[in-house]
């Protein structure tokens, strides 16, 4: 049987540890813990002209920070075309992004987010984000039936945690939206007085074995929860094997 891909989404590093040094040191260390490859984190990029060459060959995703459609329902085509060409530069097959400000308005402009799919080929992945109108099951199922009956055949980055930030439940998700699953990214949840964080998968207040069992179990799988210790290569190492001894 084939091993598990696991990749580390960049930003579980944290952004004062990429920002001293760098995506590619952060993508090289994940490499050497064993993972298969790495997410390019786009709000990371201090100078993406200059940095995004030189992390070519090491991610098979670039998340881009933006949305979709553009506040107001427009079709952000420009936001589409930075994330296709960041995707290129990086060499990465896939561009994660969430769907923004899609409302009954914008359906007619599924046509161009379709015809600038068929210039590329480079694979769209649809993120549930933090917010109401773009991470609730709702939201998303309107936005996928809308899109399959464009004939747009659109898959899902399936966020673990994110459904917590917008008080749905990942298993309900999960069941809904498997099916179009084509990359999970794994995050454990623990809720403070105030807010929910992330935590890794073993810490998480969640029932992250069932929501898992309820995705596919083939396709590539991310660590987007904080990786934090004095011997980070061990730490991260050791959430590698953790996930793919889960998927197993």
């Amino acid at each position: 049987m084939a091993t598990l891909p696991v990749l580390i989404s960049l930003s579980s590093f944290g952004a004062a540890e990429v920002g001293r040094h760098g995506q590619l040191w952060c993508a090289q260390l994940a490499r050497a813990a064993g993972a298969d490859s790495v997410e390019v984190r786009g709000e990371l990029l201090r100078d993406p002209a200059a940095e995004l060459p030189t992390l070519a060959g090491h991610a098979s995703v670039y998340s881009s920070p933006e949305g979709l459609w553009a506040e107001g329902g427009w079709l952000d085509n420009a936001a589409l075309q930075r994330g296709i060409a960041a995707a290129t530069t990086l060499g990465a097959k896939r561009l994660k992004m969430a769907i923004g400000d899609f409302r009954a308005s914008s359906h007619g402009s599924l046509w161009g987010l379709k015809v600038a799919l068929s210039e590329t080929r480079i694979e769209l992945l649809i993120e549930n984000d933090q917010t109401v109108g773009a991470g609730t099951l709702p939201a998303l199922q309107t936005f996928f039936d809308v899109a399959d009956r464009a004939g747009l055949n659109l898959g899902m980055t399936f966020d673990m945690g994110n459904w917590h930030w917008v008080g749905e439940c990942p298993l309900e998700a999960a069941k809904a939206l498997g099916h179009r699953v084509r990359y999970v990214h794994c995050k454990g949840v623990q809720r403070l007085p105030a807010k929910w964080v992330a935590v890794p998968l073993t810490e998480s207040a969640a029932p992250w074995r069932a929501v898992l069992r309820a995705l596919p179990a083939d396709v590539p799988h991310a660590i987007e929860y904080p990786l934090i210790g004095d011997d980070l290569l061990a730490v991260t190492r050791q959430q590698i094997d953790i996930i793919r001894a889960v998927r197993a």
